[in-house]
């Protein structure tokens, strides 16, 4: 391990705080890593000197503490993230914090839009967050993408709406929220799919529909 990610580690194990980690637990942050309580603010602040580090980014995801591998997410370049790199990472996710930190680093990757559809199909729940997650986060971040790549999401979203599970039924939301707020056109046709959406027999796929609703045409 390098000088720089030795020292990292000890910074954020000399941060540990026992009250924060139980107070992840309460919202659904739950780990098999090593989990020291170091908040969001804090990793932000500690890479703010590392920004773009790829290298370093691999050294502190493979440590296997959560926090550590967070920072990973924040401090890692979008264009040398490999497609290998990403299937990876997000095997190892098994919450929705880490989740929803890796579809913010991939969702600026060339391959998004391939992930998004590819891992919104499996059945693995962290991994299905993700890919709706990375529909949210493209949603906000690439300004650049026409509104087709967001169309063709629309059907995804309406597929797996029925998944009960609440951290994937969430992100389906979230996907659907994100496109609708994107631009009036979008909006308009993430409406109409929460329309159809809210006509499925689930209750997953009904309040995913109310609360899209709620939001984009109230």
């Amino acid at each position: 391990m390098s000088p720089a990610a030795r020292k990292i580690i000890a910074q954020l194990r000399s941060l540990r705080h026992e009250r924060n980690i139980e107070g992840m637990k309460r919202f659904g942050i739950v780990s098999t890593w090593e989990q020291l309580g170091v908040g969001a603010t804090q990793l932000r602040k500690l890479g703010r000197a590392h920004r773009r580090d790829h290298a370093l980014a691999l050294e502190l995801w493979g440590s296997g503490i959560f926090e550590a591998m967070g920072l990973a997410t924040i401090i890692d370049d979008p264009q040398r993230v490999t497609r290998a790199q990403a299937g990876r990472w997000v095997k190892d996710c098994d919450n929705w914090a880490l989740t929803d930190a890796c579809a913010f680093l991939f969702d600026r990757t060339e391959f998004a839009e391939e992930k998004a559809h590819a891992w919104s199909a499996r059945r693995a729940e962290f991994v299905k967050r993700t890919g709706f997650a990375l529909m949210a986060g493209m949603a906000v971040h690439r300004k650049e993408l026409p509104d087709g790549v967001f169309l063709c999401f629309l059907p995804v979203i309406r597929r797996e709406a029925g998944d009960e599970r609440n951290f994937v039924k969430k992100a389906v939301n979230w996907a659907l929220r994100g496109i609708g707020k994107r631009n009036p056109r979008l909006r308009r046709a993430a409406i109409a799919e929460a329309k159809r959406i809210g006509k499925l027999d689930s209750k997953a796929a009904r309040w995913i529909a109310r609360d899209a609703l709620r939001e984009l045409a109230g």
